[in-house]
Parts: C-alpha cells; sequence; structure tokens
C-alpha cells in the first residue's frame, strides 16, 4: 500500500467507516434496574384512560391485558373486582380512577405495582380497498410504595384486509366483506392480545418475568 493511499484510508475512509459502524449499533437494551431492585409480585390494573373514539374501548382492552402478565409470572388483581371496587367508591370512570392516588391504592388494595394503560389509537378504520383494525396503547408499571417508574412500553398492532396481488374486484369484494364481517363480530379484542403479547414479550424491551413464572421460563 503507498503512502498516498495509506493516507486516503486514514483520513478519509476509516472516518467514514467509524461512523457508519456508529449509525449501525443496535438500540440500547431496556433499563430493568428499578425493575430488579424492586421485586414486584403482584400488579393491580387499572382502567385505560381512553384517548379513542370507541367509548367500549377501556374494558375491551382490559380484558385482554391480565393474561400476559400472569403468564410473566405476577399475580393479576381481577380487573373486573377492581374495576367494581373503584365504582363503588365514588370512581365512575376510568379517567377518575386514573387520578386516585398510588398511597390509596397500596393501601386499600395491597399490590406492589401499578400498571396504567392509555388507549392512543383504536378501533376499524375503512378505505375505499380495504380497512385496517388498529390498536395502540401506552403501558407504565410504576412501584405503589415509591412511584418509580418500573417498566413502560407501547402496544401496538394492526390487521389489514388487503387483498395483495387480486387485482381491483377483488380489492373490493375483499374490503366490502371485511366491512361485513367487522360489523358483526369485533376484531379488536384479538389484534389487542396481538399488541400485548410483542409489548410483553419483546426480546430486547418486555416485562421481565415474575416470581411465579414457570421455572423453565425464568430468566
Amino acid at each position: 500500500m503507498s503512502l498516498l493511499t495509506r493516507f486516503v484510508f486514514l483520513v478519509i475512509i476509516l472516518p467514514v467507516m467509524l461512523v457508519i459502524t456508529g449509525c449501525a449499533t443496535s438500540p440500547t437494551p431496556y433499563d430493568y434496574d428499578a425493575l430488579i431492585a424492586a421485586k414486584p409480585r403482584s400488579i393491580v390494573v387499572i382502567p385505560p384512560k381512553n384517548n379513542a373514539i370507541e367509548v367500549n374501548a377501556p374494558y375491551v382492552y382490559l380484558s385482554t391485558i391480565s393474561r400476559p402478565l400472569g403468564e410473566k409470572g405476577y399475580y393479576v388483581y381481577p380487573v373486573a373486582v377492581i374495576d367494581i371496587f373503584m365504582k363503588e367508591n365514588g370512581l365512575p370512570t376510568p379517567e377518575e380512577m386514573n387520578l386516585v392516588s398510588l398511597d390509596k391504592i397500596y393501601q386499600h388494595i395491597g399490590a406492589d405495582a401499578v400498571l396504567y394503560t392509555e388507549i392512543i389509537d383504536w378501533g376499524q378504520k375503512y378505505t375505499i380497498l380495504s380497512s385496517n383494525t388498529v390498536v395502540h396503547v401506552s403501558m407504565r408499571l410504576v412501584d405503589a410504595r415509591t412511584g418509580v417508574k418500573l417498566w413502560s412500553a407501547r402496544a401496538s398492532a394492526v390487521r389489514s384486509s388487503d387483498s395483495g396481488n387480486s387485482g381491483l374486484v377483488g380489492a373490493l369484494v375483499t374490503a366490502v366483506a371485511s366491512q361485513i364481517v367487522n360489523s358483526i363480530s369485533d376484531q379488536t379484542p384479538e389484534v389487542a392480545r396481538m399488541a400485548n403479547n410483542q409489548a410483553i414479550y419483546d426480546s430486547r424491551s418486555g416485562l421481565l418475568n415474575g416470581p411465579y413464572a414457570k421455572p423453565d421460563e425464568q430468566q
């Protein structure tokens, strides 16, 4: 390698390679220090805040969240019981339930951690040739005693009726059929389960296993 070639490599090519390598670095893994230190055993799920136009979205979503949390090894307080308990104590809506202080939740329910969720987008989105079932929810798990954030994630999934390469007529037929099906059966619970599983089981940023996880699933 000539002196000129070495100079070009060291001054021009090598810095560019280092920049490219730096840009290609994998995302920083989730910081689990707070979750590991807190070691929560039980979780109470507060009914979600709802920013979508679907008025039933909070309770449809609420029916989908307990199972993945339980399968990750946490005791989850029955969501219907907590909802009734809060309503009987003067909190008729999820928005008001989300305003209850952590010390009150810990005093009266005794959960180690509280999962707050917020529905960002929800429901059927229709276009001329297709329709999408959309679920987009944010999750935030906090320590019930200290208020420290233990874990957070965004659960998002879309199921499309896109007919692929079936042509214009095929796309129209599929779109109409999809709208009829969606008017009969609600697809959002299944899409919400997909979103929850993607967020909670993500290999880099999902929720760590709790104390009741099966031995072969302990991390």
